[in-house]
């Protein structure tokens, strides 16, 4: 199969789809990649490296597009991006088409393109690959959270996560106990934060407790306690997801309005509309805005700003499925995996997911495929 790899045009995005590693494993299997020239050197990949694993460096987007029987990318399609697909192309990429625009899907459904969502493949309970980078995403969480506290920051609340003897740390309060919370409780305990974690499954709360620590506090989650939690948090994350649907906002503005002055939120769940009212999409190198005091950071490609260990942890996560359509044809693939085919959202000019057909109230059409053999 021949297997393309563009370079990333969304605004921040460093990430490249394949490490060379991954690319070795298709050469390796007799297919033909090819990659756009430079779009690994964010990721500190440069073309000489894809050349020593076999790939085929060519220098123009346009190209990649033509030539390539199935397109591997990161970032969900742009217009341009999307008028480049040809017919019947497979298209393999964070997609998040729930939030994204009409003509995006239009197009798709127009040209029988087969898409293919990576935050939508399962294995058993879990999926895979998001899950490789909303463990990127929990950590970064914290980690910039951290930053936009410090006075350098105008209008911060200029405290240490932490604390020290005699000052109290700063309460980081989490809404969603999924991989994103987990990791982010995680990282925001181990660095001395008051946690406080909220989700309606308990189950993942006991999680929380169980394998990070009982001192982290777990509360069910409901407009009462997001509201009261909202209210004393000074970093708030928001990490709650619903599989090929819109977040619901479930912090409201006035809920915002009674932050403390100077608290910072992350809203982790805005590549998928966000669960905070008040947010809007900002960008690696314009990160925040100030609202009601608040400031908000809402970045929805955080795992960019580690652009190579998020290329290796996605290479990891992905490749099993790549290769698996580029040796077995995509037919027998889907047919095979069922996790594989859950994350097919356009299939033979239907859309084959529910949640993004009623999204844009066009017609569903279950996925029917019949096997190559």
């Amino acid at each position: 199969m021949r297997i393309g790899i563009p370079k990333e045009t969304y605004k921040g995005e460093r990430r490249i789809a394949l490490a060379p590693a991954g690319v070795d494993t298709l050469v390796k299997a007799g297919h033909s990649v090819f990659i756009e020239t430079n779009a690994g050197v964010e990721s500190h990949f440069t073309d000489e490296s894809y050349r020593r694993v076999g790939a085929n460096i060519v220098y123009t987007a346009d190209e990649i597009y033509q030539r390539a029987e199935m397109i591997v990318k990161i970032a969900p399609l742009s217009e341009s991006e999307a008028d480049m697909l040809q017919d019947e192309q497979i298209i393999f990429s964070f997609l998040h088409l729930a939030v994204g625009k009409k003509n995006i899907i239009e197009k798709l459904l127009t040209k029988k393109n087969i898409a293919i969502a990576y935050e939508l493949i399962e294995k058993g309970e879990h999926l895979p690959i998001l899950q490789s980078m909303s463990e990127i995403a929990g950590q970064l969480a914290v980690q910039e959270g951290e930053r936009f506290l410090c006075s350098d920051i105008p209008n911060s609340r200029g405290i240490l996560m932490g604390g020290i003897t005699g000052v109290a740390p700063a309460a980081v309060v989490i809404l969603g106990a999924g991989v994103v919370g987990f990791t982010a409780a995680r990282a925001a305990y181990a660095r001395g934060a008051h946690v406080i974690v909220l989700d309606k499954d308990l189950r993942r709360l006991r999680r929380i407790e169980t394998d990070i620590s009982n001192n982290i506090t777990t509360v069910a989650a409901n407009p009462y306690t997001i509201a009261r939690g909202t209210k004393f948090a000074d970093l708030l994350i928001g990490a709650v997801q619903l599989k090929a649907e819109k977040t619901p906002h479930l912090v409201t503005e006035d809920m915002v309005r009674s932050m403390k002055k100077g608290a910072v939120i992350v809203d982790v769940s805005i590549d998928q509309g966000g669960c905070v009212e008040t947010s809007r999409p900002t960008s690696v190198s314009d990160p925040i805005f100030m609202q009601h005091n608040v400031i908000h950071y809402c970045v929805p490609n955080m795992p960019a700003l580690v652009s190579r260990t998020a290329t290796y942890g996605l290479t990891n996560a992905s490749i099993e499925y790549i290769l698996e359509i580029a040796d077995n044809g995509l037919s027998n693939a889907l047919l095979g995996d069922t996790g594989l085919a859950k994350g097919v959202c356009t299939y033979n000019g239907f859309c084959s997911n529910e949640n993004i057909a009623e999204a844009f109230n066009i017609e569903f059409r279950r996925l029917h495929i019949f096997s190559n053999n």
